[in-house]
């Protein structure tokens, strides 16, 4: 028996004569021992390997540690989504308790280990990077272990894959330029905000110029990198929302054991450029009750913060994914009062408000970061000034007091979140995707 190679990934949907069917088998390895093979048999061969699928790589550092982790899973969701036209490997970082490599779903998923002794592997879960190193300064040492593993795991595996789809410059994005492969280079937030002094700035000017294709989450994140690398072209394409998840029929009535008090809802990580210190201070002037979801470095002093004001705050802690579906249609509103933080790292694109609109929240934030592209004033949210308490007090007893007004930004808040489908985002992220592994092969 002769034994064949992988064929190469087809063009799409371009197509060809049979001689340049017969070369491309020729291409692939596939050995034909005489004039005898059916002309079926071919044509089915050659048909298959047209159809292939291409294989994606992704990287990122934010990832679920298993099935219904309370990680973010924005990354994964759009794994699922691009697995319509690619093979899809997601290689992200190993941490205690996670499985080394498996299956979720359509994705299958490597986890690489990074540093000897792999209980100490605690740099990017559960959170983010940066701040994980804020909360504990010596998860710093673990960086260049990160940066390092990335790299060998990537190179090791460059050949098996058509295109990698890089999430965050640092350390995804910086870490794909050392390796000779087409990539596709995400933006998110503080990634691109922060950060960019010497050599870190240099580093991710190096990851834009190479890259073959960059993308960012909002407009601002686009401004910052066209700063960072002039005259590379930047595409805005943000993350989706799993819109069929979330829905207003979910709610449960008097969920949080608030009895009559409306409920004003936060959802995200404790971090300072969250800004929830103003929101509570806001509270002491709007009589509903506030939840917070997330956990962070900055939980213990937001609770002592809040105890003054009693019962009327409850913190609940990282929820999973369905159990945030049950919460936003629960609550009556959902604030999101981000600033910019002391380091430069702001509000990149903020995901939990297509959530919150999916499920028939009105919302209120502020005018911080890449939030303004996407709460519109008056027609999807309202709008404060950042880091402005009493501002973010009326908006939230405005939306409370007129139901008028509540109709009106859910309705705004539904046909938002529909734009953000995967069922477009997804498209859209496979067309420019499928690009790049023609530059490859072309």
């Amino acid at each position: 028996a002769v034994k064949e190679k992988r064929p190469a990934p087809a063009p799409g949907s371009q197509t060809f004569t049979n001689a340049a069917r017969a070369q491309r088998l020729d291409d692939a390895g596939i050995i034909f021992y005489n004039n005898s093979i059916s002309s079926i048999l071919y044509q089915r061969r050659a048909a298959a390997i047209e159809t292939q699928k291409k294989k994606l790589l992704v990287t990122a550092s934010t990832f679920p540690r298993w099935a219904g982790d309370s990680e973010p899973r924005f990354v994964y969701d759009l794994c699922c989504a691009l697995s319509n036209d690619f093979e899809v490997t997601a290689l992200v970082p190993a941490c205690p308790g996670a499985a080394d490599e498996e299956q979720l779903g359509p994705v299958h998923v490597i986890r690489y280990h990074y540093f000897p002794i792999h209980r100490l592997e605690t740099l990017c879960y559960p959170g983010a990077i940066v701040p994980r190193i804020k909360e504990k300064k010596v998860r710093a040492l673990l960086v260049p272990f990160l940066f390092a593993s990335l790299w060998w795991n990537v190179w090791r595996r460059r050949r098996r894959f058509d295109a990698v789809h890089a999430h965050w410059l640092i350390p995804q994005g910086i870490v794909q330029s050392f390796v000779k492969m087409p990539y596709l280079v995400t933006g998110h937030g503080g990634d691109v905000t922060s950060l960019n002094v010497f050599p870190l700035r240099q580093l991710k000017a190096r990851c834009l110029r190479r890259a073959a294709a960059v993308t960012a989450v909002s407009p601002r994140l686009k401004e910052v990198l066209e700063t960072l690398c002039p005259g590379k072209p930047v595409a805005v394409l943000p993350m989706g929302c799993n819109t069929g998840a979330f829905s207003p029929a979910l709610r449960r009535e008097n969920f949080f054991g608030q009895g009559t008090k409306p409920v004003v809802l936060f959802v995200g990580r404790l971090a300072e450029k969250k800004g929830v210190a103003y929101l509570i201070d806001a509270m002491k002037d709007v009589d509903a009750q506030l939840v917070i979801v997330g956990d962070g470095p900055l939980r213990a002093a937001l609770e002592q913060q809040a105890r003054p004001l009693g019962g009327r705050v409850q913190f609940l802690g990282a929820q999973t994914h369905d159990q945030l579906a049950e919460i936003y249609a629960s609550a009556n509103v959902f604030a999101a009062p981000s600033v910019r933080a002391k380091d430069g790292d702001e509000e990149g694109f903020g995901l939990v408000f297509l959530e919150a609109m999916a499920s028939g929240l009105p919302v209120v934030a502020s005018r911080s970061g890449g939030i303004p592209y996407l709460v519109h004033h008056e027609e999807n949210g309202l709008l404060a000034e950042p880091g402005d308490a009493a501002g973010l007090a009326a908006a939230l007893n405005r939306v409370l007091a007129d139901s008028a007004l509540r109709q009106k930004l859910m309705e705004g808040g539904f046909a938002t979140a529909r734009q953000y489908s995967y069922a477009r985002v997804g498209v859209a992220y496979a067309a420019l995707l499928k690009s790049l592994g023609e530059v490859r092969h072309g």
